[in-house]
C-alpha cells in the first residue's frame, strides 16, 4: 500500500494535530484542473493536499481538502459499526501523556480509556473536524 487518503475540513490544523502524535509532513500542493478530475470523476477541481509519513517511514497518509467542488457527504459523525471508513489506530509509547499532549489541540476522548487483559491500554478519540483515531499502548 502506497497511502491511505482522508478528506478533512481544515488541512493546516489536522497537520499540526498529526504532527503531535508523531507523523511528518513530507509535503504540501494544490492540485487542480481537468487532469486531476479525470482521475477522481469529479471534473475541475482544486484540491490542497499534504502528505504524512508515519515515524517508522512505512506509512503515509494523504490528506486532501476540497476547495472545489464543494463536499457533498459526511460520515464523521457515524458510529464505530457504519461501513467504510472507521479509523486509524496509532501505537504510542505512553497514552496519558499522549492525551495529555493532543488534548489541547482539539483531542476528545470517546467513551474511556480501557485496558485489554495485560496486553494494551485502547482508547478512541476523536481530533480536529471530527477525524476518529486509536491510540494502543502496548503494557509490559
Amino acid at each position: 500500500m502506497d497511502n491511505m487518503g482522508i478528506v478533512v475540513d481544515d488541512l493546516t490544523t489536522t497537520i499540526e494535530f498529526l504532527e503531535a502524535l508523531g507523523l511528518e509532513l513530507e509535503g504540501r500542493g494544490l492540485i487542480e484542473g481537468p487532469w486531476a478530475g479525470r482521475v477522481t470523476g469529479l471534473g475541475d477541481q482544486r484540491v490542497e493536499i499534504a502528505m504524512m509519513r508515519t515515524p517508522d517511514g512505512h506509512s503515509r497518509l494523504e490528506l486532501s481538502q476540497f476547495l472545489e467542488p464543494a463536499v457533498v457527504g459526511d460520515h464523521r459523525d457515524a458510529p464505530v459499526n457504519s461501513l467504510g471508513y472507521l479509523r486509524m489506530m496509532f501505537a504510542v509509547d505512553d497514552l496519558d501523556e499522549t492525551l495529555a499532549l493532543i488534548g489541547p489541540l482539539g483531542a476528545e476522548l470517546v467513551g474511556e480509556v480501557v485496558r485489554f487483559e495485560d496486553a494494551y491500554l485502547l482508547c478512541y478519540v476523536r481530533g480536529p473536524g471530527g477525524l476518529l483515531l486509536g491510540l494502543a499502548e502496548e503494557l509490559g
